[in-house]
């Protein structure tokens, strides 16, 4: 093969993993999957549903198709959170994220309201170095449902990657009553 046609082929294999890393990370194929946007406490938060389950949240702007009873219904439980009323999501969710995001977000799940973690104790629970059960916490990409926040450091709080980085993280964390654990 000459040079040429190899930076051909090249390119091409490139474009190919571009395009596949792109469409994993949601952002092809995402604009039709119905979107829902509402206010809360640290701004406007918007939710994703990706065929009949939540795929994405945040405090960002997302765009898609018009919202579907499961939005409406994300939306609801989120703003009773926020009124005091709700402590847990009961709300299908599918995290599309490699298999340590998976197990890390399964276990960030089952953390109780008002009750936090460490990222060693998910690291020990999963046999995974707490650096890359860190590293895989930021990648939820449905914070607040599936709660990262509720992880902390050894020393400190961690981190957050939501807007307002981690004096969002305090401000959910003293909604909880969890508070204290930061004294």
């Amino acid at each position: 093969m000459d040079s040429k046609a190899l930076q051909e082929v090249t390119r091409q294999v490139v474009t190919s993993i571009r395009l596949a890393e792109f469409d994993r990370a949601g952002q092809r194929g995402a604009m039709a999957d119905p979107v829902h946007s509402f206010d809360t406490p640290l701004g406007r938060f918007s939710v994703r549903d990706g065929g009949g389950a939540i795929v994405e949240a945040g405090w960002r702007a997302m765009t898609g198709a018009e919202p579907t009873p499961l939005l409406i219904e994300a939306e609801a439980q989120v703003r009773a959170y926020w009124a005091g009323e709700r402590e847990a999501f009961d709300l299908p969710v599918r995290v599309d994220a490699g298999p340590l995001v998976q197990d890390v977000c399964a276990l960030l799940q089952a953390i109780p309201f008002g009750e936090t973690r460490t990222y060693g104790d998910l690291a020990r629970a999963l046999g995974r170095p707490a650096q890359a059960v860190g590293q895989a916490c930021g990648q939820n990409p449905i914070p607040l449902i599936v709660p990262c926040h509720r992880i902390l450091s050894a020393t400190g709080l961690g981190g957050f990657s939501a807007p307002g980085g981690v004096e969002s993280k305090v401000i959910l964390l003293r909604h909880e009553g969890a508070a204290g654990l930061l004294i």
